[in-house]
């Protein structure tokens, strides 16, 4: 198989990722991949195989207005396609909104199967109007879009004119690659404290502000355990200033964006995830398959497919702080708890390895190039 995958960039972030993984594993099995990329090199986070062919378009940025973003994404759209022609691949595969719609305009009319795969909830997250008008409209030239749930793919049919919605998760490996940077996990709190981690970009999305929130109504009751808010981004002031006003600066760590994310999970005694939204979070399932019971708002999309309620994780309602602070107290309290949904956690290594996913992914291209 010839493959070539399209990603806006390789830089630190869940769908990056997941292209990094699944180009790693097809390569592995002797697959000719090509990844393609709008932004440069020099901002790759994830490594892969020395056989994977990398390319990039170096056509990221912003546009001043829009007769320059026009100019600028036809630029794009004509430089994707020259890549098209030369790599010849038999699946042209992209990731996110905005780089599903140039592909289907630079594949149009090519001799190749064109696939767009959405990672966020598209409601959660909407374009501008000109890009939703491109994604309602040109999703149909690619033969299928694919989801992470069910509701995306709801939101996918009734809303674009894409012509196949196939439902495909994302994987979780384990364990995870490590690459830089590293950072020891015994760098912050004190040693036999437990600790509470959390994972993600700062922003506002990830929702840290109110797991801050949370985690002062329980750090008097609790003080021999500490939270660890693993990631970096803008919010990073703001987070501290939160922090520092609780007077928390000896129990709430953010070390910063780590390569040896594995270690982390490892060395931690549970997980949380406090988003306002979601696609499909891979830190959810990254945790579980490293034996860590979880909680979660059950915000619009991801947790509920991943976190089996009672069984391996606890789901609170989307948005309400007070539910999330119980569940992290039931947790914090039971040790025995803890054990019993760990041992329950690490079945997520098979609902969400590699091979599992990358199966549905490989049924799908054998459907499709054979329509």
């Amino acid at each position: 198989m010839n493959l070539l995958i399209f990603i806006s960039s390789l830089s630190s972030g869940g769908a990056e990722r997941v292209a990094a993984n699944l180009a790693n594993h097809w390569a592995g099995k002797g697959w000719t991949i090509t990844i393609v990329t709008l932004a440069p090199l020099q901002i790759d986070f994830y490594e892969l195989n020395p056989a994977i062919q990398r390319i990039t378009l170096n056509q990221i940025g912003s546009s001043s207005h829009a007769l320059c973003a026009t100019w600028n994404n036809l630029r794009r759209i004509r430089a994707l396609r020259q890549v098209l022609r030369q790599v010849c691949p038999d699946i042209a595969l992209s990731l996110m909104s905005t780089t599903n719609v140039l592909l289907a305009l630079a594949a149009w009319g090519l001799p190749l199967c064109a696939i767009g795969s959405e990672h966020i909830h598209p409601p959660q997250l909407p374009l501008n109007r000109v890009w939703e008008g491109l994604r309602r409209n040109f999703y149909s030239r690619l033969v299928a879009v694919t989801a992470l749930t069910k509701e995306s793919a709801a939101w996918l049919k009734n809303q674009t004119r894409a012509r196949q919605v196939p439902v495909i998760p994302n994987a979780a490996p384990w364990p995870l690659p490590e690459q830089s940077p590293y950072l020891d996990p015994t760098m912050v709190g004190v040693t036999g404290q437990q600790r509470l981690l959390a994972v993600g970009r700062l922003d506002c999305q990830k929702g840290f502000d109110r797991l801050l929130t949370a985690f002062a109504d329980l750090a008097n009751r609790y003080p021999h355990w500490d939270l660890v808010i693993l990631g970096e981004g803008p919010l990073r002031p703001v987070l501290q200033a939160q922090i520092d006003a609780a007077n928390l600066q000896q129990r709430v760590f953010m070390p910063g964006r780590a390569g040896n994310i594995g270690q982390w999970y490892a060395s931690a005694d549970l997980y949380v995830m406090s988003s306002r939204f979601e696609g499909f979070p891979n830190t959810l399932t990254e945790a579980l398959t490293y034996g860590l019971p979880v909680v979660s708002f059950d915000c619009k999309t991801g947790p509920r497919d991943i976190i089996r309620h009672e069984v391996d994780g606890l789901l609170v309602p989307a948005d309400h702080i007070t539910a999330l602070t119980e569940a992290l107290d039931r947790f914090m309290d039971d040790a025995d708890l803890r054990q019993r949904f760990s041992e329950r956690a690490i079945e997520a290594r098979e609902r969400f390895s590699i091979d599992s996913v990358s199966q549905k992914w490989e049924r799908l291209f054998d459907k499709l190039c054979r329509q």
